[in-house]
């Protein structure tokens, strides 16, 4: 019959509970951009019109950089009448059209000179960029490693401490993936928006902006359970 160690602790096989954490820092691989294009007219169909050829150009701006643009999404679009200054009798002084451009290039060479050009244009406003990770990026599973690792690591040093050796690997968890400890909730990616916001065109090319990738620290936490032979007390 095998001698396996029962989960919970015991003199013969004490139980040592630990908390592996990694945090690294990484390149990003994304950038978003957010696009808010708008139009006004003295009636629905000039503002609609507008609208319409203004998004039309945002789109092929956009897509003229082929693969370094590696989403493009439409967002929430919206035509609004304004109302006289009373609102009387339901007079219209003029219609306000918008609509919402999501961007994602992974060229960053690109990146500078395209968020110039959009923020150039006639009625458009550009936030961004923000910085990101793929959520299969490779950062991810190098920063659980470390962390199983570290844990790995600090089990051993206080088996040690106690004269014993790790006997055997009980259980191991993502923090929060069992309701015996609550999850701690991780600090938010950094990556605020750098950019511009323009109103109006220019009859030459703007300089392109300079925009230096900021780094996304990636966070892993696990819980790890070990049994240990008898310490030498």
């Amino acid at each position: 019959m095998t001698d396996t160690p029962p989960p919970y602790g015991t003199p013969q096989h004490p139980r040592v509970a630990v908390r592996g954490e990694a945090r690294i820092e990484v390149e990003p691989e994304t950038a978003h951009i957010t696009i808010t294009v708008t139009a006004r007219g003295k009636d629905r169909r000039t503002a609609l019109e507008d609208l319409t050829r203004r998004n039309a150009h945002v789109l092929e701006l956009a897509r003229s950089y082929g693969p370094a643009v590696e989403k493009l999404e439409t967002g929430a679009f919206s035509i609004t009448p304004e109302l006289t200054k009373h609102g009387r009798d339901e007079k219209i002084r003029a219609h306000h059209g918008r609509v919402h451009v999501t961007v994602v290039l992974n060229d960053f060479t690109a990146l500078g000179e395209f968020t110039t050009r959009i923020a150039d244009l006639d009625m458009t406003r550009i936030n961004g960029p923000w910085w990101g990770l793929r959520p299969d990026s490779p950062a991810h599973a190098n920063a659980r490693r470390q962390a199983v690792h570290e844990a790995v690591q600090r089990a051993r040093e206080y088996a040690d401490a106690l004269g014993a050796r790790l006997t055997a690997l009980v259980e191991l968890a993502d923090l929060g993936a069992e309701n015996t400890a609550p999850a701690v909730p991780m600090p938010a990616t950094p990556g605020g928006p750098r950019g511009r916001a323009a109103y109006g065109g220019a009859t030459t090319e703007p300089t392109a902006l300079d925009l230096e990738p900021q780094r996304q620290t990636v966070y892993a936490q696990v819980n790890a359970r070990f049994t240990m032979s008898p310490p030498q007390l």
